[in-house]
């Protein structure tokens, strides 16, 4: 069901955000985050001066390369544009993500390497994404190697109480467990 009819309204900010997760042959999975923000009237700012309607504002990348255990083993940022010239000099630190587990905790530790002054802004909010699309990748790559036989009902003890659906006294967890009985 779409959302219903919105109020009279003017454009200003559009932010994409697309993730795409690979598989690649040695085993270990890549995703791909990109986030480009633009305006639909003309901005301008000390660094960049004025800047036409639908002008990338923001315009960046990251690459995390993740191995079967769901450790980070790469990562790679760019910062095709910024509002301000110093942005890029955070991408460096984006390696100490190397390491970290894609798991319970993941941005908590993400954050304690990356939060404030030592990361971006905009990057930080791609973790979140980039977590929940690796596990989905994983969780695909077993899919289209197993087909069918991974469609039992079963939910895995890793997604117990993380979302409504998943909820320990839910009925998608209890079927579990009346059906491992």
């Amino acid at each position: 069901m779409p959302l219903s009819a919105p109020s009279p309204r003017e454009p200003l900010h559009h932010r994409r955000i697309t993730l795409d997760g690979y598989g690649r042959p040695d085993g270990q999975i890549e995703i791909e985050a990109h986030l480009v923000d633009t305006k639909s009237f003309i901005w301008a700012n000390h660094d960049r001066g004025t800047m036409p309607p639908g002008t990338p504002m923001h315009d960046m990348w990251m690459r995390v390369t993740v191995d079967e255990g769901m450790t980070i083993t790469a990562v790679e940022v760019a910062m095709d544009a910024t509002p301000h010239d110093v942005c890029p000099g955070v991408t460096p630190n984006y390696q100490r993500l190397v390491g970290l587990s894609i798991s319970k905790g993941f941005l908590k530790a993400a954050m304690a390497e990356l939060g404030g002054t030592a990361g971006c802004t905009h990057l930080r909010e791609l973790l979140q994404q980039v977590g929940t699309v690796a596990v989905q990748t994983a969780i695909s790559g077993k899919i289209k190697d197993r087909g069918e036989r991974l469609f039992k009902r079963r939910v895995s003890p890793v997604f117990i109480d993380t979302c409504y659906a998943y909820a320990q006294t839910g009925p998608l967890v209890m079927a579990d467990k009346t059906a491992a009985g």
